[in-house]
């Protein structure tokens, strides 16, 4: 063992052998410490025993050493290996370490990026996006306007708060600043809207119907199911046959005055649901109409056939005859034609005839009414015609998603609407006179 005070000189003029790996110059000063040199490069070493095992660790490069620093280091391992502590086993702990620690600071800097990201406002908006990718545009259009108006704009730190991490007590206070308001019923749909999104990103884990972009919320709990539900007041509003008769008689020739006439003539029809109607829904051999219902919670729309009365058939042949001369003008020949479309192109709007009912509600006087009351005007008095319950659901579409009706009831009811459909427009010929239910005329009104 050659044994010398290191020195850089001496560091410098040492060299390894051409016909040897290594070799070692051992220090006088610090008995553990030696110079290493291999063919290209020279290191300070420690090297010493524990428990009989031999100990050695590189202490560093030469170049970037000093001897009195590694001479420090040196007898800094020492004192270790008098203690009965291996520094490599030390070393390893400080690797581990440092590697906790990384992961930890990684750890936490993406859970301050999920944080930032899957907020309640995100998770409003995928819900939104859920229900438009499932074609019910009209609910994601009136969602995404009640969490715009209650809650983004009007509570926006809550709506930038972790959705993971919002309380009940956060969710009960953006809808109790609704409700106390006045707006009894907006605060019940917020409640409704808010659960409904929750409870999607909580089990988006495990249903495959749900969009996996729900799942890195992370969402465990739904805040908003511990929100009692606000009842919402039920509708009373019925139109006497007074009104219902001006009503009529304020229906013109305009496309959306046609809209509104045929959803009266085919019972109240939900307006969405016409208004999507194409030239190849209708059936002249039966003289039926089909509709998609698209309510609720259905995968798949629900088809709705009406078998229609003569006035509401003669109405679509004429709105048919129209539908199908704009596209010959704009050479769309081979397209399907919307029944209800200004241009063409794109059906007509669903809030057109709403606004066109208002309207003619103003300039009536009188207790507003709307297409909700309509629609209950026409069932009420359908029932007073003795039109069964079952026939005015199978009517009306409503009422017919519980297990009788989707794993059991097969019977198409088309004979009870066809007479229904029938017996109400001979009733709405008797009102558009002015005469009781009695005896029936032929109704004709121009369209």
């Amino acid at each position: 063992m050659r044994r010398e005070k290191l020195t850089p000189e001496r560091i410098r003029r040492f060299a390894c052998p051409p016909d040897r790996k290594q070799v070692f110059l051992w220090d006088t000063e610090a008995s553990r410490l030696a110079v290493r040199a291999t063919a290209g490069s020279k290191s300070f070493i420690f090297e010493a025993k524990l428990e009989r095992r031999t100990i050695r660790r590189t202490i560093g490069d030469v170049r970037d050493w000093a001897v009195p620093d590694a001479r420090v280091e040196a007898r800094r391992l020492q004192t270790l290996l008098d203690r009965g502590i291996d520094p490599r086993e030390q070393d390893r702990q400080e690797r581990a370490r440092r590697a906790a620690d990384k992961a930890a600071r990684e750890t936490a800097e993406r859970e301050e990026q999920e944080r930032r990201r899957y907020t309640l406002k995100a998770l409003c908006q995928a819900y939104v996006a859920m229900l438009e990718s499932a074609g019910k545009k009209k609910s994601a259009a009136n969602t995404c306007s009640s969490f715009r108006c209650h809650l983004y704009e009007a509570n926006p730190e809550i709506a930038a708060l972790p959705a993971r991490d919002v309380t009940p007590h956060q969710i009960a206070q953006v809808v109790r600043q609704v409700r106390e308001a006045g707006k009894e019923r907006a605060a019940g749909v917020l409640r409704s809207y808010l659960s409904a999104a929750f409870n999607a990103a909580k089990r988006a884990p495990l249903d495959g119907n749900l969009p996996s972009s729900l799942i890195p919320f992370r969402v465990e709990h739904n805040p908003a199911a511990d929100i009692p539900t606000i009842p919402v007041q039920r509708g009373k509003r019925v139109l006497t046959p007074g009104e219902l008769r001006d009503y009529l008689a304020a229906l013109g020739p305009h496309l959306a005055d046609q809209a509104l006439y045929l959803a009266l003539l085919c019972a109240g029809q939900r307006m969405a649901q016409l208004l999507r109607v194409r030239v190849s829904d209708y059936q002249p051999e039966t003289a039926t109409l089909r509709l998609w219902d698209r309510k609720g919670k259905r995968a798949e729309p629900r088809e709705h056939l009406l078998p229609l009365g003569a006035e509401a058939n003669a109405l679509v042949l004429r709105l048919m005859d129209r539908a199908q001369r704009m596209a010959q003008e704009r050479g769309a020949l081979q397209v399907d034609p919307w029944l209800f479309s200004s241009t063409g192109a794109v059906p007509m709007d669903t809030g057109t005839p709403g606004k066109r009912l208002a309207e003619i509600s103003h300039a009536m006087g009188g207790q507003p009414f709307d297409l909700r009351d309509v629609r209950r005007t026409v069932e009420t008095m359908l029932a007073a015609l003795r039109v069964s319950k079952d026939t005015r659901s199978q009517l009306l579409s409503h009422g017919i998603s519980g297990v009788q009706s989707a794993h059991y009831d097969r019977h198409d009811y088309m004979e009870e609407k066809r007479a229904a459909l029938i017996a109400w427009e001979n009733r709405l010929a008797e009102v558009a006179e002015g005469r009781p239910a009695g005896a029936v005329l032929p109704f004709a009104k121009s369209g």
